[in-house]
């Protein structure tokens, strides 16, 4: 057995803990590997011990990479802040977006998804958190982004995403998480039901399962450390 395939069995075990402790069915716990910075070759270590979905942060390394693994069995999520410049090659080439935090994206998305390929999956990225230097919607902005998205061709508003400060303190943790959860429900509320809460990482994924967390995104948990000027303030760790 492989590191990453060792590395990927216990994440596993930690999601299936989690969800069993807070009373949920594990199955419906999915485990994203982020991939970014990583090589295609690691990314095919992981598909041999059966990972489906990747995460990416950077468009032009994940587009060499999707070309170098050529697998059509996988499925890709880029997951990382999101340039104008950068949404065309993002629509073709992805099944799912977790980082829409404002409408021209989603419209540009939309707009340059291929009409033969099935509709994008997107997630709103919300700042939970308020630091000035994060990426998100505010979560008082998150509605009426939400019917904007909700309403483009070619895109299905799936979910919401969320990258909290970094802590240790597991009640804060659990506090995001529970934004993100309330802001779902209050959609749904106002008639936009989502079935994703993307939320949760390596060093947080307990929390964000015992909140609701329907997708777990995992990085250094299954392909080990990444230097430390690519492991702060990511979409994925």
């Amino acid at each position: 057995m492989t590191s990453i395939s060792a590395n990927l069995q216990a994440v596993s075990e930690r999601i299936r803990d989690a969800a069993r402790a807070a009373g949920r069915d594990p199955a419906a716990v999915r485990l994203l590997a982020v991939s970014k910075t990583w090589p295609a070759q690691s990314v095919r270590e992981a598909a041999a011990a059966g990972q489906r979905a990747f995460g990416e942060n950077y468009v032009q390394e994940a587009l060499a990479k999707l070309a170098e693994v050529d697998d059509p069995a996988l499925e890709w999520h880029f997951i990382g802040p999101l340039q104008s410049n950068k949404t065309r090659a993002v629509a073709q080439h992805f099944a799912w977006v977790h980082s829409i935090d404002r409408l021209k994206l989603a419209e540009r998305l939309s707009a340059q998804r291929d009409v033969h390929l099935p509709p994008l999956n997107v997630c709103l990225q919300v700042n939970v958190s308020g630091e000035d230097s994060k990426s998100g919607v505010a979560p008082d902005e998150v509605l009426p982004l939400a019917r904007g998205v909700a309403a483009l061709p070619r895109l299905v508003l799936r979910g919401l995403m969320c990258i909290p400060e970094p802590t240790d303190d597991v009640t804060l943790q659990r506090r995001r998480f529970a934004t993100l959860r309330g802001l779902r429900d209050t959609l749904a509320a106002e008639g936009i039901v989502l079935d994703t809460l993307s939320m949760g990482m390596s060093h947080d994924l307990e929390a964000a399962v015992a909140e609701g967390a329907t997708l777990v995104r995992v990085g250094t948990a299954i392909f080990g450390a990444r230097p430390r000027s690519e492991s702060a303030a990511v979409a994925g760790g």
